[in-house]
């Protein structure tokens, strides 16, 4: 349900073909929840790169050079951008209410502004596997670690089916993430998979991550139908092997590793989920870090 003050679901786009699993995603994720659709870019000027053409939209013509595009040119093409995006949000779903903004400034600033109101944030995933690591400065990273609201990000172009999966390593932020999955469940009338990597093999870790799950699902009153997973191994490696039959990861950006930014299983979650995964966050590092920074590069997760 909508609350008050909510802009509901915000899709951030930009030209990239990974937007558009953002955008059908963000409207399914519109119409599930009764709420409008709100479909963003963020515009700076000059550019730092030359416009790349929106998959739908036209390229430049003969004789035409992006690079020389003067300030009205790159705004009427951002502009043609989101209104294409509104378009393939509205054939994706049936006839979600989709608003369509293009907003100056930074882009991680934009969102993180965005966040402050939305129900949901959803991102497209840009590739992700292709990288080594994120850096400090990523939209994506900062995005995800520093948003006010869950972010989601979207991953290929077919609709998830499964179960949700909910990643559990006994921090607060993985008990904020699994109570964000069973209201998640409950509406949807889904199964819940609660999953925790053991990453030592043996009976007496496999009785401590058994008593610390047991704990976590007995502090989430209301759990629906659920099923207890334990495989041992790395634990990023398990999750993203898992996220092949979920219809969403849902973990906490950070976790017992204790990471400013964003935890080291999360960010390989972040480039090599398969599912669309969605970062719940909550009281997880005793203070919130305001929207729009940063810590220093060395304080991120590689």
């Amino acid at each position: 349900m909508l609350t008050p003050g909510s802009t509901g679901v915000v899709v951030g786009v930009n030209r990239t073909a990974a937007g558009l699993a953002a955008v059908r995603l963000g409207a399914r994720e519109a119409v599930a929840r009764g709420c409008a659709l709100r479909i963003v870019h963020a515009f700076t000027w000059p550019e730092t790169a030359p416009p790349r053409p929106w998959p739908g939209t036209a390229p430049p013509g003969p004789g035409q050079n992006p690079e020389s595009q003067d300030y009205g040119t790159a705004r009427h093409a951002a502009a043609r951008m989101v209104e294409h995006a509104v378009t393939v949000a509205r054939r994706a779903t049936p006839a979600p209410r989709v608003q369509g903004l293009v907003v100056d400034g930074p882009p991680a600033r934009v969102l993180l502004q965005q966040s402050r109101t939305a129900q949901l944030l959803i991102l497209g995933e840009d590739d992700l596997a292709t990288v080594p690591h994120l850096t400090v400065g990523s939209v994506l990273l900062q995005t995800v670690s520093r948003a006010r609201c869950p972010v989601a990000v979207a991953r290929g172009v077919r609709p998830p089916t499964g179960p949700l999966l909910a990643g559990v390593d006994g921090s607060a932020a993985s008990l904020a993430a699994l109570r964000h999955a069973a209201a998640e469940a409950r509406w949807r009338q889904l199964a819940v998979e609660v999953v925790h990597v053991v990453e030592l093999p043996g009976p007496a870790a496999q009785a401590r991550a058994r008593s610390m799950l047991d704990a976590a699902i007995a502090a989430v009153p209301g759990l629906p139908t659920h099923r207890v997973l334990l495989p041992t191994g790395d634990p990023a490696t398990e999750l993203v092997r898992a996220s092949r039959h979920a219809r969403m990861v849902i973990v906490g950006p950070r976790g017992a590793d204790g990471s400013p930014l964003l935890g080291v299983v999360a960010h390989e979650l972040l480039r090599r989920c398969v599912s669309p995964t969605l970062f719940v966050h909550g009281s997880t590092a005793g203070e919130r870090t305001p929207a729009g920074t940063v810590p220093s590069a060395g304080a991120s997760a590689t």
